[in-house]
């Protein structure tokens, strides 16, 4: 049975399709799929949709080099939904915003959940930096230098940390901490390592009771 044939497009052909980074479930954009945008996505491995106002199929990325890379395609229960779970390469939105669902409207019970994946956020934006490099971006120039510059500014963050943990300024550590984890994540990018598998390596360490076996040792 080909699945395609149970997808409901509406009266135009087409079926609204959701992103999903597949790391950290943010969602990050909506857009529409006809069938042949559906079946290049699947035959591709990136993301296609139709454009309604331009009337034609779109790659996302085409132009912006912002691409997304399929980890799943799935279809909710009354098969008029799709959800694409991706690889977000750079940022989701045009206005240079990772997801483009960044405005919220305030409500008494709002709570605010997007710093759980700021790292991924700022990770996914120094890997745009390094596909598409800009002359004025600070991180750019890093990956321009090279490996020994980013060791350096690491090594020179990491000793600014140090001087601010000694002298208890709860300020200080925090800028200085920032900057470290910033520059520790251009490293990542550099070598190719996304934070996930840092994640991972948390989780093995210190999951179920590990963090009690750790302290005893």
């Amino acid at each position: 049975m080909n699945i395609l044939n149970e997808i409901k497009f509406d009266e135009k052909g087409l079926v609204p399709a959701i992103a999903q980074d597949f790391r950290t479930g943010e969602v990050l954009m909506m857009a529409y799929m006809n069938r042949e945008a559906l079946e290049k996505s699947l035959s591709s491995g990136k993301a296609n949709y139709f454009s309604r106002s331009r009337d034609k199929l779109w790659l996302k990325g085409e132009t912006s080099g912002h691409f997304q890379h399929i980890k799943g395609i799935y279809y909710d229960c009354d098969m008029d939904t799709i959800l694409l779970k991706v690889e977000q390469v750079g940022v989701a939105c045009h206005t240079g915003e990772m997801s483009c669902f960044f405005r919220e409207i305030e409500t008494p019970f709002s709570v605010d959940v997007t710093t759980s994946s700021i790292i991924d956020r700022v990770h996914g934006v120094i890997l745009e930096r390094k596909s598409n490099p800009g002359e004025r971006s600070y991180v750019s120039s890093l990956f321009t230098k090279g490996v020994d510059t980013i060791l350096k500014k690491i090594g020179e963050e990491a000793s600014e940390l140090l001087i601010s943990g000694k002298g208890g300024n709860k300020d200080e550590i925090i800028h200085e901490m920032a900057d470290l984890w910033f520059h520790t994540l251009v490293l990542l990018g550099h070598l190719d390592i996304c934070p996930e598998e840092i994640y991972g390596e948390l989780k093995r360490r210190f999951g179920t009771s590990g963090i009690e076996e750790k302290e005893r040792r």
